[in-house]
């Protein structure tokens, strides 16, 4: 271990000392955990971990590096990264930086050597809290008094810092990987499969969207238009879609006037597949409520049952909120239930033609039991 020492002060008081690591200076967010062995950096490069600080309780981190082919968007939108202990000398043969030089070129700040155990333990007790990760003020007292009074992250609306500005094709190339990871000189990208796109027509509406769903409905053989997750039902109906697709993103889904209302007008015109934050978009859209988890699902180890199929996928997830059973309307059917703690982790509309899952079925990184979900909604599209 080495480098300068950096602290995370919880609100609760609690104070954590370690070495930072990547860019310096202080930020708040919520403390949450992920329980992933591997796929830090498709982690690193989620939105939905906009506005947390993320530990990861596997204890090291960064064995393999990072490299340009397994982003999934284009910039770190998460505060903070927290490690018991960084590797510092990765090996990989698709190697373009070490962790540290990728928080450091992202200018994202991490902190390792502390006890992510402990850290994990107390989150799971008390619940996720607000924290501070600092480089710069060292002092607990002063640390400890900017966490308490630091916003939490109800109520925030978090989407519209990671949306696009502007609707557009999804044509991902490989050279549009690099220059969007700002590559120095790196030539060891694999090919990313890419369908033709001759078929379906879907909208895609961005509320802050992992990559790996695009390729998935191109894979498909889909024509796919990302839009803003501001747009309006309107908006989405010029241009005339097959179907929708409500993506994942950062936060509380209760502030999100704008998307509820924009998937209310979708309701009934056109299939719907919603994902994660998507899933809890149309739930509040289909007048159902939504609640804070204590510590949240995330992680890609999260076994779901399939009602219909009575099988058990392992699932990779990123939530803090749930749909309440007990407000779901009528016509609004249970599909999936989290074994760990039954809570609704998919939901159909027969009649108007919309479904939605609380976890990640285009598995990046994770398990694959999910990806029928995608061919699913394909059939919706064909009808």
């Amino acid at each position: 271990m080495a480098g300068r020492i950096a602290k995370l002060a919880l609100a609760d008081g609690t104070v954590y000392t370690g070495h930072g690591f990547g860019a310096e200076g202080e930020v708040f967010g919520e403390v949450v955990f992920n329980t992933s062995m591997t796929g830090y950096q498709e982690i690193l490069t989620d939105p939905s971990y906009c506005g947390q600080i993320v530990t990861m309780t596997f204890p090291l981190i960064g064995n393999y590096g990072a490299n340009p082919a397994d982003v999934e968007s284009s910039r770190l939108a998460l505060q903070g990264f927290v490690v018991r202990e960084l590797c510092r000398h990765p090996s990989n043969h698709r190697l373009a930086w070490t962790l540290e030089e990728y928080l450091e070129h992202h200018n994202v700040i991490g902190i390792e050597g502390i006890d992510t155990r402990s850290l994990t333990r107390r989150i799971r007790v008390h619940g996720a809290m607000t924290g501070i990760l600092s480089t710069t003020d060292l002092d607990d007292d002063s640390l400890v008094a900017k966490a308490e009074s630091s916003p939490g992250l109800v109520g925030r609306d978090l989407v519209r810092e990671v949306i696009p500005e502007s609707s557009s094709e999804w044509t991902e190339s490989l050279d549009e990987l690099v220059q969007a990871a700002v590559t120095p000189g790196y030539d060891g990208l694999h090919d990313h499969i890419v369908g033709p796109t001759d078929g379906p027509h879907v909208v895609a509406i961005d509320f802050g969207m992992k990559w790996n769903i695009l390729r998935h409905l191109r894979q498909l053989g889909c024509r796919v238009t990302v839009m803003p997750g501001t747009s309006t039902a309107a908006e989405v109906l010029a241009l005339s879609p097959d179907g929708v697709f409500l993506s994942n993103g950062p936060g509380d889904p209760r502030p999100l006037d704008y998307a509820i209302e924009t998937i209310r007008g979708l309701l009934g015109q056109l299939p719907i597949f919603g994902i994660c934050l998507g899933h809890q978009l149309l739930g509040l859209a289909l007048d159902a409520e939504i609640y804070k988890l204590k510590f949240g699902h995330r992680g890609a180890n999260q076994p779901v049952l399939n009602k219909a199929s009575g099988r058990v996928e392992i699932t990779t997830q990123n939530h803090g909120f749930a749909l309440d059973p007990q407000s779901l309307a009528e016509g609004v059917e249970v599909t999936h239930i989290n074994l760990n703690d039954q809570t609704i982790e998919g939901i159909r509309h027969e009649k108007l033609g919309a479904v939605g899952v609380q976890y990640h079925p285009e598995a990046s990184a994770g398990p694959h039991d999910s990806h029928y979900l995608f061919g699913d909604f394909r059939k919706m599209l064909l009808g």
